[in-house]
Order: C-alpha cells, then structure tokens, then sequence
C-alpha cells in the first residue's frame, strides 16, 4: 500500500481497537507491527518453556537509570502484549476519573468524567466478547449495557475460596474476562493468565479488533516492520514521514494522518527519538514534547503475588482466575486512604515458582503450588515527571519511581490477615519486579494544557495536528485496575473523533 490515508504504529489494544473503529470508513489504512503472528508450538502450553526457559521473552535489554541492562517483559507479536495479558477487562472506578488521594500522594482527575466516558466502555466490553456480571462488587460504576455473557464459572476450590471471603464480610466478585473458557480449555488444560493465545480462546487484540478490522478491504496489516522515527513537516505542525525498517531494507511512507500505538514505552521511544523540527522545541527533546512530558510520568502499578498456603488442603484448579476483591479499593476498611485491587492469578505450578526461586527443590515447589490459592495485589502507581522513560542512543533507559507503596504495604497486611482467617496457616507474598512493565502506562499523557501534557482529551498531539497516540501512554492515571479495557474504550473514541475529521485539512 503506498502512502495510504492512515499509518497505525503497532497491532496491541491501543492499535487494532482504533483500527476496527476506523473500519468502513472509506480511508485506506496500513497498520505497521514490528513483530510476527504467535506460531502454534507446544511450547504455547508448556509452563518450562513460557517460565522458566523463557521461550518467548524478547532478545532486545533496556537499561535501568544508573543500573545494570535487563531483559523486559514486553513482547513483539501481531497483537502485541494481550497475547499474553490475564484477559481482564475492567473498568476503572467512576471516583478514579476525579482527583483521589492517596497515601503516596493525589492522583489527578482525568481530562473528561465516567458518565462522559461509559458509553465507550460498554462499546468496547462488546468488542472483547466480555464475560461478566452485575450487582456483586460495591464499587462496579454504572454500565448502560449489561454483560453479553456470563462470568467464566468458578471451580471448586475458587467457589471455596468466594465463600470463606464472603463468610469475612466481605464482596468478592466475578472478575470481567475475555475469555471463551471451552475453546481455551479444548487447547489445552491449562490457564492462560501469561499464556500465549495461539487459537481462539482468549479475545485478545488479534482475535478480536483485528480479525473485525480487517475484514474491511481497506485495512492491511504488515508485520516484521520496525518503526524507527517520524518526520516532521519543515515548519514542524504535523507528521510528514513514517520511517521504518522492512526485512533489512529502510522504507518510507508519507500519509495524511499517523497513529502511534506502539505501547506506552516503544511509542514514547519513537518520538524521543524523532528529530525535532527545525523551527526548534521550546521543550524536550523529540516530537510532540513543547511540553517536556514526553517519556515522563511513566507508571507500572505497585503489585504483588500472595500464595495462601493450606497443606491439608489440594487445589485442584486449572485455570483459577475468576475472582476479584475490591472491599478496600477506595479506602483501606477503617475510613482512610485507597489500598488497591485483589484479582487471582492463574494457577500457578512448581516451573512457575521455579522461576522466581531457583534453588528450592522441584518437589517442594510442586506441593508448595498445589496447595496454595494464588493472588494478586494491585495499587495505584502515581503519576511522577521523575519516573520516565528515557532514550541513550540505541538504548532503552527506565527510570520508574515507584510511588505510595504505602497502600501496597497496607493491601499486603490486611489481605495476610483475611487469608489467615479463612483458615490459610501459611500466606506468602512477593512483590513483583520493577522490571516488569507488564501495566505500562502514562509517557505521553492526555490533558486540557499543552504546556503539561503532549496530548489533547481526544489524544491528538498539541504539537503536531496530524498525529495521535493511542495506547497506555496516554493514560493521565494507573488507577489500581488492568488497564486495556480503558485503552479500548478510549481507541474507540478516538476512532469516532476521526471519522468526524476532514483529513485533508
């Protein structure tokens, strides 16, 4: 395709959501993916071989600020990371689109309310096939459409684990999934929280915007493109170029409007590393960064892994995640500050912790995994210009300062104290690396300023009128939730923002 109407950088959430909401609409359109579709291999099912030999980890390092270089958790595949995300599709909390305090500090509103946004939401819940229910969790907004399917069913030792948390007083709840639970299952016996989807159980940014999007004649996909600037026009208003890399050779293309979508760290990367117009910046370095916010406020989530361990009891789980805990998401029980979000894990299994725990004897892993109920813990990461994203010439530099660990320590204690009470003798936490930026979010962020934030509510840049940036990276907050369901919702808006625009103007 030659110079079409539209470049979309990037195939994850952010990139084939807006895809299949620009489809039918009449604009030729060339989404760019820098990696290639997930073969199906046995190794898609073999917890060695995703854990422990680390078979599908990219081979690229980043560079901790002032540290030692380390492999990331970022995957390169038509898709991108929700090949293989846990599949929750939550929304934010209505009181998450307004100022919150936080033990750690204020999380900021957000450029436009809940109410504005929902419709979008339920636009997007639609799109991923989402299954859930309504009338469990206290703090569930208002949704103007209910779930098109019912929650992914419990197993035994999870309807267990509901009801000994419901015997506390407290609300567990179903946790919103993208997940055809027997398709997945007729794959394979396993769950597929960190699985790779090689078929069609888990709904996915390939298997479900992008299979729609590109039944639209006018939408193509390449893969094996590597996006390495883009160009500004001489007085430095819009996006002239595209550049990128196609198996060895440098290509070109020059379309009326660009959309990056690379995730929160590779499309800050790219404008970091875009040569400034010539008219010069009064900010940073790069484009679209008048503001010199570009990289800045880059948050991960504050989380962690808790095993509740009962010896006399066998889990016999497969899959497990299907439950969530809110009761302490906007205050910590006792009328103070938010802690966090409590969601399963997937069943973890003795190569799992083998990862993590590399001199513990296999059998006592095995046991250890077998008995426990796994969780994670999940608080709001705040927005800091500090904590950023940096480039070195080739090098990717992470500079993340994490922020109200606090709540963590919080969530952590009383979460230890329910689990004991329910009658788990041994409960084990372990917070997860900082090298982990499985919840990327917030390097180029939207808001109602130019002058301290690179893009607009609609994630237009300020600097530039031909460019958007649609992936986590325009997140203003963390939140304390799985962030894609918000990065759909908003690609759908933004989607419908564009067939409204004149793209010749």
């Amino acid at each position: 395709m030659t110079n079409p109407d539209i470049v979309i950088i990037g195939s994850g959430i952010g990139g084939a959501t807006i895809a299949s909401g620009l489809a039918g609409s009449g604009a030729s359109i060339l989404i760019l993916e820098r990696g290639e579709p997930l073969p199906a291999t046995p190794h898609a099912r073999s917890t060695r071989s995703i854990f422990v030999d680390e078979h599908y980890r990219p081979k690229e390092m980043w560079r901790e600020a002032g540290g030692a270089a380390f492999n990331p958790g970022n995957y390169y595949y038509v898709g991108g990371n929700s090949k293989f995300f846990g599949a929750v599709l939550i929304r934010y909390r209505k009181e998450d689109f307004s100022e919150l305090e936080h033990f750690g500090g204020v999380s900021p509103a957000w450029p436009f309310s809940y109410d504005e946004f929902e419709p979008w939401y339920s636009k997007a819940e639609q799109l991923f096939r989402v299954r859930g229910t309504l009338g469990e969790d206290p703090t569930e907004p208002f949704h103007s459409i209910p779930y098109a399917f019912k929650p992914v069913p419990d197993e035994p030792s999870i309807a267990r684990a509901r009801a000994e948390l419901k015997g506390l007083g407290l609300h567990p709840a179903s946790l919103p999934l993208g997940v055809d639970i027997e398709a997945w299952l007729k794959e394979g016996k396993t769950g597929w929280d960190a699985f790779p989807n090689t078929g069609q159980g888990k709904i996915d940014a390939q298997t479900g915007p992008l299979t729609a999007a590109l039944l639209d004649k006018n939408i193509k996909l390449e893969t094996g493109a590597h996006v390495d600037w883009l160009e500004a026009s001489p007085d430095g208003n819009s996006i002239a170029a595209v550049h990128y890399t196609q198996n060895g050779s440098q290509k070109t293309l020059s379309p009326k409007l660009v959309i990056l979508s690379a995730g929160a760290v590779n499309s800050a990367v790219i404008l970091l590393r875009s040569p400034s117009p010539n008219t010069g910046t009064k900010g940073g370095k790069g484009l679209a960064n008048s503001s010199d916010q570009v990289g800045r406020n880059f948050m991960n989530h504050n989380s962690s892994a808790m095993l509740a361990i009962d010896p006399r009891r066998r889990n016999d789980a497969v899959y497990q995640k299907t439950l969530m805990l809110n009761d302490y998401y906007l205050s910590d029980g006792k009328g103070g500050k938010p802690l966090g979000n409590v969601q399963l894990l997937g069943k973890i299994d003795g190569n799992m912790l083998r990862a993590n725990v590399k001199l513990a004897p296999k059998f006592a892993l095995d046991f250890m995994a077998g008995h426990a109920v796994d969780w994670y813990l999940m608080c709001e990461d705040l927005p800091d210009p500090e904590s950023r994203i940096m480039v070195d010439g080739k090098e990717i530099v992470m500079q993340w300062q994490r922020s109200n660990m606090q709540s963590l320590e919080g969530l952590t204690k009383v979460m230890r104290e329910n689990f004991r009470a329910c009658g788990y003798p041994i409960v084990l936490s372990r917070p997860f690396d900082k090298r982990t930026p499985s919840h990327q979010c917030g390097t180029v962020k939207m808001g109602n300023d130019p002058a301290t934030a690179p893009l607009n509510p609609f994630c237009r840049a300020f600097d530039h009128r031909n460019l958007f940036v649609v992936d986590a990276g325009f997140l203003p907050t963390s939140a304390a939730v799985n962030p894609a369901l918000s990065i759909a919702a908003q690609a759908l808006r933004v989607a419908d923002h564009i067939r409204k625009m004149d793209l010749a103007a």
